[in-house]
């Protein structure tokens, strides 16, 4: 197997397109396990740290921009994520522990596509867009259409994840990312991530996703809509939460059966709502 650190993104994105076989390495916080496990033999490893374009968080406009290769750390220690960011922020401080969150990177993370993972869940909360790099230019694809299925994304083989863009509107929108776990640091049995503005008593916007309930995160539309425009009583907290636990399809496993999964939704939602009023 061969490593190779390229010093921009073009030449990294030329050795992808020549290599089928080829993976790109952020911070390796899954991948190396990966690697260790014998689970992936890649003939070629694209290590990624010295491309600057891909580091760091900006602010720009009426979008956050955070780049592929910044870790968890940095988005978890940063004040400018607040607002509708605030809920990636959220999520960041509660991945595994500080070993993981100074090593892993969001572009590593949102890779992988786990959707027992924080930042999946959150992205589609915050209407993130995530940039896709290819040789052929770049393309912005919009969270809920990125996670396609139990670690399967809409990035091409021969794309690399530049960057998150999360938008900075709507104006005086808070986030929460919520998780019930077992232990501290372990995957969520269940996690909600919920982006709401309140202007005078009433809801003016929610987005809510669900995480750990199925192969990509759940978000309805018509949740959203039912949460917008009221005033968030607890029988409207009720019904959006019986709907996603309609939607819900978790797996049966050591953190909790697909019953038991889909019973902590509402509760989690009205905690969620509780905590962002």
């Amino acid at each position: 197997m061969k490593y190779i650190e390229p010093a921009s993104l073009p030449e990294a994105l030329e050795i992808l397109s020549a290599d089928d076989e080829a993976r790109c390495l952020a911070g390796g916080a899954t991948l190396v396990a990966m690697l260790n496990a014998d689970l992936v033999e890649p003939s070629t490893l694209i290590g990624l740290r010295r491309i600057d374009e891909l580091a760091g968080i900006s602010v720009s406009g009426d979008h956050i921009r955070i780049g592929a290769t910044t870790t968890h750390a940095q988005i978890a220690g940063d004040d400018r994520l607040t607002g509708n960011a605030a809920v990636v922020r959220d999520a960041a401080r509660q991945i595994a522990h500080s070993a993981i969150r100074n090593m892993g990177t969001i572009g590593g993370a949102v890779c992988h596509a786990d959707p027992n993972a924080d930042f999946p869940g959150a992205l589609v909360a915050a209407n993130a867009v995530l940039e896709a790099a290819g040789q052929s230019g770049r393309r912005q694809i919009p969270a809920d259409e990125f996670f396609l299925d139990y670690l399967e994304t809409s990035l091409e083989e021969d794309e690399i994840l530049s960057a998150v863009m999360v938008p900075v509107e709507p104006v005086g929108a808070r986030g929460r990312h919520l998780k019930f776990s077992r232990t501290h640091g372990d995957y969520a049995t269940i996690s909600i991530s919920l982006v709401l503005a309140i202007n005078s008593g009433a809801c003016s916007h929610a987005r809510v996703a669900v995480g750990s309930a199925g192969p990509a995160p759940v978000h309805l539309a018509e949740v959203d809509a039912l949460l917008t425009g009221s005033d968030l009583s607890g029988e409207t907290i009720k019904q959006a939460g019986q709907k996603l636990m309609e939607a819900a399809d978790p797996v049966d496993d050591v953190r909790g059966s697909a019953e038991y999964r889909r019973m902590i939704i509402p509760g989690l939602l009205q905690r969620a709502v509780d905590e962002l009023r």
